[in-house]
């Protein structure tokens, strides 16, 4: 009994529908395992090679010793014509977005402890000494 991947890579009709590079990167996480895969991502397929970014250059050594299994796995799900190689590059490290705090939000308190001094006077040179030591 034959895999599907073989099949749908083999059939001329899905050509137009599924891209052999789309097969082969959709067909990483089942050739290599779920925990390789989190650590990996498959992103293109260069003629017959499959490219691969990996964490780091660990990742990438580690995976380039397991080379010929993962190939052998890969052709065992999709065919022996479509991927003849596979590269491993590491990954370029992604910043998370950071939240931007807005200046009027920092230097207004919500309770401001000069309003408890009653004197208009000593509470204008209070708060005026504040924010000179704060400056």
């Amino acid at each position: 009994m034959e895999r599907a991947g073989r099949i749908i890579a083999g059939h001329k009709s899905t050509a137009a529908c599924v891209s052999p590079e789309a097969i082969a990167c959709k067909i990483w996480k089942s050739a290599v395992g779920k925990r390789i895969a989190q650590h990996s991502k498959a992103v293109r397929l260069n003629r017959d090679t499959l490219v691969v970014e990996v964490e780091d250059a660990i990742w990438q050594r580690q995976l380039s010793t397991l080379k010929p299994q993962i190939l052998r796995k890969v052709r065992e799900l999709i065919g022996p014509s479509l991927v003849a190689g596979l590269e491993f590059r590491v990954m370029v490290p992604r910043r998370m977005p950071e939240r931007v705090e807005t200046h009027a939000h920092k230097s207004a308190p919500l309770f401001d402890e000069a309003d408890a001094i009653d004197d208009p006077f000593l509470r204008r040179l209070y708060r005026t000494a504040r924010k000179k030591a704060f400056a």
